[in-house]
């Protein structure tokens, strides 16, 4: 039994994947747990069926991305091929100050090594100090 290529409604997670605003699945899945997915919005769950007309909202680190379901396909397509399914309502001011924001982040900061939690050298002349025998 042949699959149709294009249907009415699919899963969220799944277009998300199929117009290859994720990379995998199940990063999509966790972007909708996370509620970083809406749709009119309101956050989703991953099960939840698009449709053509629906206005999805990504939040994509600093850049919340607005765009128009406009096709649906249950299989992943090649990059050109995607335009014809969404289409991006995202200002381009959105993604100049996304892309300042991104600059802006901090990196993450690195301790020393001994800092925070002690290391097992650490646990131990702890113990022996504390606990003489």
């Amino acid at each position: 039994m042949p699959t149709k290529e294009i249907t009415e409604k699919i899963r969220i997670d799944r277009w998300l994947w199929a117009v290859r605003i994720f990379k995998t699945r199940n990063l999509a899945t966790e972007a909708c747990k996370k509620n970083w997915i809406k749709i009119d919005n309101h956050p989703v769950k991953p099960s939840k069926e698009v449709c053509t007309g629906d206005i999805v909202i990504i939040k994509l680190g600093p850049l919340q991305k607005i765009v128009k379901v406009d096709g649906i396909t249950d299989k992943r397509i090649s990059a050109p091929l995607v335009a014809g399914l969404l289409t991006d309502l995202t200002s381009p001011e959105a993604y100049e100050k996304a892309k300042s924001d991104r600059l802006n982040i901090s990196p993450r900061v690195l301790t020393s090594k001994g800092c925070g939690r002690p290391t097992k050298k650490q646990r131990r002349q702890l113990d022996d100090f504390l606990y003489p025998e």
